[in-house]
């Protein structure tokens, strides 16, 4: 069966236009929008004066996504709650880089790295992004912004500097993350509020991204006492039909709850000194689409 050449060349580097674009993005729908609109150009371009085509399609692909982000901060300013990323199933196992490598793509996509990653300017989270994640020389990333090598050092430490001021420390070892997860879940199961308060930082943070589309707090829930009785509130409630699936999300453990067979939510918690220090809830619809794959 024959192949194009052009199609085989942009398939071979799609992963990481998908990654630069959901980096960039937060949204997995949009960093597809951009991906689609790269290989459009690609298909067009006169490929016999590109050299190197990663390069080509990275520097294409950012360009497109800093445009998009311009695009959409304008909506989420208006955007109702909370505003969460959408969750991203992540697999880094296979992906042919070293450790370092791997913990690296990991971190750079988790829920509070990409919340931090919100308050940067276009420009500084795209050079985060290739530098941090993907490890893009200075003089790299100068030719797919177009701007000077020192500006774009310049950018850098002052996206980085950012980034470590507002980054939470916590751990990613993925077995105590599930192991907290599996004792929130029993300890909300038995209403027993004692053991989940045992599992929650005084200083807990529970942050829920609805949208307005679905049942969510419109408010950070702060300490431990207050967020404790909230999620044995939503426990009480309950959830239709609910099944409880962990999956790989943005580089750590997380719990899809079901509800008939489709994704109902998402619940994810980032842990530090052996409690859990922040609690994510995503319950907006449009942001569980792209998990449909994964139940």
């Amino acid at each position: 069966m024959r192949t194009d050449p052009a199609t085989d060349v942009f398939q071979e580097h799609r992963p990481v236009l998908l990654g630069v674009a959901y980096r960039m993005l937060g949204r997995v729908a949009d960093a597809e929008d951009v991906v689609q609109e790269a290989w459009l150009r690609w298909s067009s371009a006169d490929r016999q004066q590109v050299r190197e085509p990663r390069a080509y399609l990275v520097r294409v692909t950012t360009r497109l996504a800093i445009d998009r982000l311009r695009q959409v901060q304008a909506r989420r300013e208006a955007y109702v709650g909370p505003w969460l990323p959408e969750p991203l199933a992540t697999d880094f196992g296979d992906a042919g880089a070293d450790t370092g490598e791997r913990a690296a793509l990991a971190e750079s996509v988790t829920l509070a790295v990409l919340v931090v990653l919100e308050s940067l300017s276009p420009l500084e989270r795209a050079v985060f992004v290739l530098r941090e994640a993907f490890g893009y020389p200075y003089a790299e990333i100068a030719t797919v912004l177009e701007r000077g090598e020192a500006a774009v050092r310049q950018l850098a430490a002052r996206a980085r500097r950012h980034v470590e001021e507002r980054r939470p420390r916590f751990e990613v070892d993925p077995v105590r993350q599930r192991d907290l997860t599996e004792r929130f879940l029993a300890a909300a199961a038995g209403d027993d509020l004692q053991g989940l308060l045992s599992l929650l930082a005084e200083d807990v943070r529970l942050v829920g991204d609805s949208g307005g589309k679905a049942k969510a707090p419109l408010r950070v829930i702060e300490t431990a006492d207050k967020v404790g009785r909230f999620l044995l509130g939503v426990a009480r409630a309950g959830v239709p039909s609910a099944e409880f699936v962990f999956r790989e999300l943005n580089g750590g453990v997380a719990l899809l709850v079901l509800s008939g067979g489709k994704a109902d939510g998402v619940f994810q918690v980032d842990v530090v000194d052996g409690r859990i220090q922040t609690v994510y809830i995503i319950r907006n619809p449009d942001k569980l689409v792209s998990l449909a794959g994964a139940v």
